[in-house]
Parts: structure tokens; C-alpha cells; sequence
């Protein structure tokens, strides 16, 4: 396992409990991974079970959207979790090692190659002792949305996408336990956050098209707001465009990806944590029963039916979100408070039902987003 995330350390643990021999290396020496406040569903507490709940540092029971001056709320029937990063990754590590994983910090990735019957992994001691050539008949790659290992196994690179949040004081009056959603297209095609990690600190951030300028947003978003950021929190992460195949032969052997180095992210909401579990559980049912996974395939239409959302709603025009505030009836909150953001087919089942003009205003986002693909391609033909 090349990489100490909570997608390959969940992987680790799942392959070591099944008898396999399991080798994790970090390239830090250190398994202190930044601070990142993150928002699950409830759905994490049912695949990691009790370890899942050393990193939750809040609940969420209501969101709130605004947009254009007009604002909805929905209460969650099951709250979801507000979560610490590094808190997660040091739990998952644990279990990993009681479960008989080896983790090794301190080892990049170097190269892999294939070597007889099996595959050579090379390592670089990061004390500057030199490098470790590791025999294997398999590798996963779980070094995120930029993997080394990928690349060495031939994967095309994806596209990321830049992703900024500051911690700032939770304002007066607020409640700790709402998360308030902004829809502001001109910043972003995606979404404004204010997610409550205590009684008195919150996560304000967006995910962007280019770095610079979506640190900008923020800070513009902040100063209209009167917010002061007490930290910065930032990184990349992959925008799903289609299924990422995870397991590839090299030579004899077997590598394959999980969690964002297999781009395994909702991209509707961006949100990565509880399909890179799914990928980790699909990944190691792979390797365990030849190749077949029933998870990866459930993992694979759920991620599809994000796709489809995010390109039916990615160019809607401030306007398009007042009328879907406007039109968020009762039976929608209902359905909303009920059917988590890891269940598009649900969602969009309880749309489609409850206000068909909502799904009339996707699929005209959709419509002209591949009227503008078809115009840019003539344009590029012509050029």
C-alpha cells in the first residue's frame, strides 16, 4: 500500500483482517497528516463502525441554503458528522496495525516495475539512507488525486480541482449544529460552506476552477461577511468525469487505486470520504475473490448518477437556484431529511416525484452545457 490515506489505511485494515500479509508506506515520518474539518453522512459510522467515531467533533441536524436573497432549510432525519481529518487517519492507522498491518513511515515512492513473476517496488528512505527495492505480486496505490503510482502504472492523470476553507468564529446567534450553503455562480459553479466544528468554530470555504482566484472569492466572501479567518485550510481534489478503472496488470503482477487516487469522488457535492471507504471495500473484495466486486460496481453507478447531477446543474445561473429554493416544496424537505447525498438514484427518484419542474430545469442545464461542448468543438475542428 503506497500512500497513508484514510481510503488505504481503510483497505489496509479490511486485506490484514482476511489473513493477507499488508505493507503500508508513508513518505512522512510522521503520521500527522494536516488538519481538515470534513461533513459525512451517517453513512461512515455503518462502514468503518467504532472506530469512525474517534474523529467526530460535531452532528449536523439542518441545513441551510441560500441564494439570492432567498433561503430553505432541511432538518436531517439522521444527523450527518462533522469530522477531523488527521483524527480519522491516526484511528484507521490503529486498527490497521491491531488487525497486523505493518505501516511504515519515512518511504516515497520511487518507481515500480514489473520483475518475473511478481512486481519490484522501489522506495526512497526519506532519513537518507538510501532506497529498499520491495518484491510484491500487488500494489495500491492510495497516494491521492496526484498519484505516483498511478502515473508509474499508466493511468491518464485527472483533473483536480482547488479546494479552500478558513476556520473562523461561528456567528452570533448561529447554531452548532446547522451547516449554511451559499449558491453564488458567479464564484463558483459549485458552492459556498459554513460548516460548525464546535460551539464557537466553523469551516468557511468553496471549491473553485483556478487556486489563486478561489482564494479570492473567499476572502472577498469573508470581508462582505465580516468574517476573520483564524486559519487556512486548502488542497486539491479530483473531479470525477467518468469511471476510473482501479485494478490494472503490469507485467505479472497487479496494481490497483483507491479513494482520490482512483478519483473516487462524488462530484455533485465534491465530497470524497465515504465513496473512497466504498472503493477501499470494493477494492480489497477484488483482490480477495478474483477480481470481482459488487461493491465497485454499485460504487460505480452512484458516482455516475453525481456526474449526471453535476453536469445537469454545473452552468445554472443564479436565477436557476432561486427557482429551485423557490420550489422546494415539503415533500422535497421530507425527502431530503430522510435520503442521504451518497444515494443520487434515491434522490433524484423523490425529485422527480415531488417537483417535476425540478428536474425540467436539470435537464435544461444539461441541454446547454452540450450545446456549448458541440460549439466548442466546431470551434476547434474550424481552428
Amino acid at each position: 500500500m503506497i500512500g497513508g490515506s484514510a481510503a488505504g489505511l481503510f483497505s489496509a485494515s479490511l486485506l490484514a483482517r482476511a489473513g493477507k500479509p499488508v505493507r503500508v508506506f508513508e513518505r512522512t515520518e510522521r503520521l500527522e497528516p494536516p488538519l481538515r474539518t470534513l461533513i459525512v453522512t451517517h453513512r461512515m459510522r455503518g462502514l468503518l463502525g467504532p472506530v469512525a467515531d474517534q474523529s467526530v467533533v460535531n452532528e449536523i441536524r439542518r441545513f441551510e441554503l441560500f441564494t439570492d436573497g432567498r433561503s430553505a432549510t432541511v432538518a436531517l432525519a439522521r444527523p450527518d458528522l462533522i469530522i477531523e481529518r488527521s483524527k480519522l487517519i491516526r484511528g484507521l492507522a490503529d486498527e490497521a496495525r491491531q488487525h497486523g498491518a505493518s505501516i511504515e513511515l519515512g518511504r516515497r515512492f520511487v518507481s515500480l516495475e514489473p520483475a518475473g513473476q511478481a512486481l519490484d517496488l522501489t522506495l526512497q528512505r526519506m532519513d537518507g539512507s538510501g532506497q529498499e527495492r520491495i518484491p510484491t505480486d500487488a500494489v495500491i496505490g492510495a497516494d491521492g488525486a496526484q498519484s505516483s503510482v498511478a502515473q508509474a502504472a499508466g493511468w491518464p492523470p485527472q483533473p483536480t480541482a482547488p479546494l479552500v476553507q478558513a476556520i473562523v468564529k461561528l456567528p452570533q446567534g448561529m447554531a452548532p449544529d446547522t451547516v449554511r450553503v451559499w449558491f453564488i455562480p458567479d464564484d463558483t459553479p459549485y458552492f459556498y460552506w459554513l460548516i460548525p466544528e464546535s460551539a464557537d468554530r466553523a469551516a468557511l470555504g468553496l471549491i473553485g476552477v483556478g487556486g489563486q482566484e478561489t482564494r479570492r472569492c473567499l476572502e472577498r466572501f469573508m470581508e462582505k461577511r465580516n468574517f476573520t479567518p483564524l486559519a487556512f485550510q486548502g488542497g486539491r481534489t479530483p473531479v470525477y468525469n467518468g469511471w476510473v478503472p482501479v485494478q490494472r496488470k503490469l507485467g505479472n503482477g497487479n496494481v490497483y487505486l483507491v479513494g482520490d487516487a482512483a478519483g473516487q469522488v462524488k462530484v455533485s457535492t465534491v465530497g470524497g470520504i465515504v465513496s473512497g471507504f466504498r472503493g477501499a471495500l470494493g477494492v480489497s473484495e477484488a483482490i480477495l475473490h478474483g477480481g470481482r466486486s459488487r461493491e465497485l460496481r454499485a460504487l460505480r453507478r452512484e458516482l455516475d448518477l453525481h456526474l449526471l447531477i453535476r453536469r445537469s446543474i454545473h452552468r445554472f445561473k443564479q436565477s436557476d437556484y432561486s427557482r429551485l429554493v423557490d420550489w422546494m416544496n415539503d415533500g422535497i424537505r421530507d425527502s431530503l431529511s430522510r435520503v442521504t447525498r451518497d444515494e443520487a438514484a434515491r434522490v433524484l427518484w423523490h425529485i422527480c416525484r415531488n417537483q417535476p419542474r425540478l428536474l425540467l430545469v436539470g435537464l435544461r442545464g444539461l441541454l446547454t452545457r452540450n450545446a456549448l461542448l458541440a460549439r466548442e468543438n466546431d470551434s476547434l475542428d474550424q481552428g
